[in-house]
């Protein structure tokens, strides 16, 4: 919601739901999170720069939507808190991603198997947020269990910004759509 007003969250939202697709938005504020709850979204994002923001956490979760969480520049225990006070203010719907907060990430530093030690530790379903180049982490992960997997993807890796580096372009995205299926 940071760049986006709501008359384009409404065409967006009407978008989707003609494809059948479900609409996501981070937000970044509780303005934010009103604006979305207003919306009827399905599920709150929560960006890893606000994954231990325990405020903002128990304000998202006071509206009673499902949370995908990623954790990139968390250690285990600000998850385990994350998670402790996300439940606390009454959702148990979650998902915690793993993610790597580089872009592009290393492929030596995708971390895969902490989904594992998220999972033990909280209880709690898990996935995989990628930023690292190409295919390798997405088949990894997915072969290593993670309920949902999430990759970046852009029209031309030569836009300017970080995210366009790490993400993949349309005929890579279908290529690795097919890989993990």
């Amino acid at each position: 919601t940071q760049e986006l007003s709501r008359d384009m969250h409404e065409a967006i939202i009407e978008r989707c739901q003609k494809r059948g697709i479900l609409f996501m938005s981070t937000p970044y504020d509780n303005e934010s999170v009103d604006l979305l709850d207003d919306l009827g979204i399905a599920l709150y994002k929560v960006a890893s720069t606000d994954a231990n923001n325990i405020p903002f956490l128990e304000y998202m979760a006071s509206k009673g939507r499902p949370i995908i969480l990623s954790t990139a520049m968390c250690n285990l225990d600000e998850v385990v808190a994350s998670v402790a006070a996300i439940r606390a203010a009454g959702v148990n719907d979650l998902l915690v991603m793993q993610c790597t907060g580089s872009y592009p990430a290393p492929g030596d530093q995708a971390n895969i198997r902490a989904m594992n030690t998220i999972a033990d530790a909280c209880d709690v379903a898990v996935g995989y947020s990628d930023h690292t180049p190409g295919m390798v982490a997405a088949i990894a992960a997915t072969a290593m269990g993670a309920n949902a997997y999430e990759k970046h993807f852009t029209l031309d890796r030569g836009l300017p910004g970080p995210d366009h580096r790490a993400s993949l372009e349309p005929g890579e995205l279908t290529e690795l759509v097919r890989a993990v299926r």
